[in-house]
């Protein structure tokens, strides 16, 4: 964890967001991330010492401005990165701010949590609904694909079901890494009692982010992939949905 609950380090904003939560979304991208996920498309927000400080009063003198766009169809705010469980105390107080506006709340994360402090169980408490990405259920394909362990995201997942924590699954598709039918259905087994998920997302691979890498001198060893096809996305659907999800892409 770092920065506190007065001040947070975030990356950039989206003010009208269509794809992460319901409706339109307020989208903050904080500063920050442990994993080094080769297909990232926000590489730049990894550095934790990079981006700009804020306070709670000053995300939400602009939020304002938006409210009744973002209320108008169910949407909100969300948290995103990066990854904001490092800034948990300050997204705590964001988070409650906003449910003060009647403004819905929504995290975004990887999950990657060493230990369950009370910062974390106060925001999972604030958060109307939490999107987490489980990368890849193969621990050896996972540690290539981020660098570190699958536990703390299927830990986390766990933790999320025990809390009864509406949740919504991501699954970035990526040929060679992800696509197989193997790890669909572990995907599929490892969750098929999680009462919490409301649904799994197939998130395609693209390609938006590696001029990013470029610009920051690293290697992006994805390069020559093309997105997956039309026919995979229908079979991981299939295998995944067997397992009694509601699954789309």
């Amino acid at each position: 964890m770092f920065i506190n609950k007065h001040t947070g380090r975030i990356h950039s904003i989206e003010s009208f967001g269509t794809v992460d939560g319901n409706g339109i979304r307020y989208i903050v991208f904080f500063q920050g991330c442990l994993m080094q996920c080769l297909y990232c498309h926000n590489p730049d927000t990894w550095d934790m010492k990079a981006g700009r400080i804020v306070t709670v009063q000053e995300l939400m003198s602009e939020i304002i401005s938006y409210k009744p766009f973002l209320q108008a169809n169910g949407g909100g705010v969300t948290a995103s990165g990066g990854e904001p469980l490092l800034q948990a105390r300050f997204i705590t107080e964001w988070f409650k701010a906003c449910h003060a506006e009647n403004l819905t709340t929504c995290l975004d994360t990887n999950g990657y949590a060493k230990h369950y402090t009370k910062e974390i169980e106060g925001l999972i408490k604030e958060s109307d609904l939490v999107m987490l990405d489980l990368k890849q259920m193969k621990e050896d394909v996972h540690k290539k694909l981020t660098g570190i362990s699958n536990k703390y995201a299927k830990d986390f997942a766990q933790y999320l079901f025990k809390q009864n924590k509406k949740t919504w699954i991501r699954y970035v598709i990526v040929p060679g890494w992800t696509d197989d039918a193997e790890s669909a259905h572990m995907l599929g087994q490892f969750t098929k009692q999680m009462s919490n998920i409301e649904r799994i997302e197939l998130l395609p691979l693209h390609q938006m982010g590696e001029h990013k890498w470029k610009e920051l001198n690293r290697e992006y060893k994805l390069k020559n992939l093309n997105p997956p096809s039309i026919e995979t996305l229908e079979n991981l659907k299939k295998i995944i949905s067997s397992y009694g999800h509601t699954v789309i892409y």
